[in-house]
């Protein structure tokens, strides 16, 4: 896992290296074809990717995604116009037949369906319209990390290129040398902070919500800690009352217009006595860990969760476990 994590950035520049005609296109065709309907297709890491292209798409192109509970194909056999379909697909190895069958239906029906997948010779990858190759290289660990980071980066050139916004694809371009300072920042204290927890919070918002997810399973996979994660408006509608005295959190702040909110909850849960690291740019007031700032402020989290899996790593060995070999899970999850 470690290992994997540190070649993320050789990815993202891997990554960002290939397939510009291959967005170029698609950018175009989207920017062509007004569809009635976005959906994404994923599970586990790949759907909180997933959901940080949605998030992206809505924020800056003002077009509605939502994320499709798949058994409505599978088990339900649901009917729908696929003309009016776009379906973006994430996945890492491509193998699980709740990814290949909605992909399959939508295409044969004439919808647009686009694939983001590391194994490009997978059966996801040959029912897909769109093919992009996440370019991550063999990923062994069962916690997905640089294929994770990979997808993070294919949906943000997605946008990148649907809105012709030549800054974000420079911004993009630039995210490796970001990333390589970001896996040397030092998050130790979380380490030594959770250590001894079974529990926690991870808080996010907007596009810093998607690597919230993904920080809490990691916890779940790697750690054993039963860790949830909740966005900072959300938290307050119930899950707050389990923040007392002693109650460790994760905070999630990076630059944009949730921080304000998120750095005011922080306080708030401190002054609680609530155990919180918040994890912000450097010079940021009650930060504890530290997160390198991306020449796009949506690209933040990128370099969020690239320091985090150092963190995480360590803390399952620190906990005695093998984050190599988390127990009861596999590499491919094949699901309907």
């Amino acid at each position: 896992m470690l290992t994997e994590t540190l070649e993320a950035a050789e990815v993202v520049t891997r990554q960002m290296a290939s397939d510009q005609a291959l967005y170029d296109d698609f950018g175009a065709l989207l920017r062509g074809s007004p569809q009635h309907a976005m959906l994404t297709l994923a599970r586990g890491s790949s759907d909180h990717a997933a959901h940080f292209l949605a998030y992206l798409t809505m924020s800056r192109l003002g077009q509605l995604v939502t994320s499709m509970p798949m058994s409505l194909v599978t088990l339900y056999h649901s009917h729908f116009n696929a003309k009016k379909i776009v379906s973006f697909a994430f996945s890492q190895s491509g193998q699980s037949p709740d990814l290949i069958e909605p992909t399959r239906l939508f295409r044969r029906g004439g919808g647009i369906t686009a694939a983001f997948v590391n194994q490009s010779d997978s059966p996801l990858a040959r029912e897909a319209q769109w093919l992009f190759p996440l370019h991550a290289g063999e990923e062994k660990s069962v916690a997905a990390t640089k294929s994770f980071i990979a997808q993070l980066v294919a949906g943000a050139r997605v946008v990148a290129h649907w809105q012709e916004n030549r800054q974000l694809e420079k911004a993009l371009s630039q995210l490796p040398d970001i990333m390589a300072q970001a896996v040397q920042v030092s998050w130790q204290e979380a380490v030594d902070t959770f250590v001894s927890v079974d529990r926690l919070m991870v808080i996010g918002r907007g596009t810093g919500m998607p690597v919230a997810l993904e920080a809490a399973l990691k916890l779940k996979e790697t750690c054993s800690i039963q860790a949830e994660a909740f966005s900072g408006a959300e938290v307050r509608h119930g899950p707050m009352r389990l923040i007392e005295e002693g109650y460790p959190l994760l905070v999630f702040a990076p630059r944009g217009p949730t921080q304000p909110g998120l750095l005011s909850f922080a306080a708030e849960m401190r002054e609680r006595g609530a155990k919180v690291l918040l994890a912000a740019p450097v010079g940021t007031e009650g930060m504890n860990l530290p997160i390198m700032a991306s020449h796009d402020i949506d690209l933040d989290p990128v370099s969020m969760i690239q320091s985090f899996y150092p963190m995480v790593e360590a803390l399952a060995r620190a906990k005695g476990f093998d984050p190599d070999q988390p127990r009861f899970l596999s590499k491919v999850t094949r699901t309907q």
